[in-house]
């Protein structure tokens, strides 16, 4: 997982909305779908994007193998927030650069 790859999966703000809500704790596909309000096939789609992004991981539960818990990786938001912050440091020199 890379840093553009996750800026890229959240660069949709259904998709962002979804890592939100998986910030709270691991939820199935119908719930997040539920509270996104989207229909199946639609939340189906992002999760793809956000597990192809290394964003989320999924594992099928016991009890129901068709079902799915989807996960916040919260490793691959560290990824974007240190390339963030890295960037963040470099403009905060050339501030300081032209100010003084």
């Amino acid at each position: 997982m890379t840093a553009g790859t996750v800026i890229g999966a959240l660069s949709d703000p259904t998709r962002r909305r979804i890592v939100t809500l998986l910030g709270g704790g691991p939820k199935r596909a119908g719930e997040l779908a539920a509270e996104v309000g989207m229909s199946a096939p639609a939340m189906s789609r992002h999760l793809r994007v956000l597990l192809a992004a290394a964003v989320i991981s999924d594992e099928r539960l016991e009890e129901d193998a068709r079902a799915r818990v989807f996960r916040l990786r919260p490793e691959s938001i560290k990824a974007a927030q240190s390339w963030l912050d890295s960037v963040l440091s470099g403009a905060a020199g050339l501030a300081r650069e032209r100010t003084s």
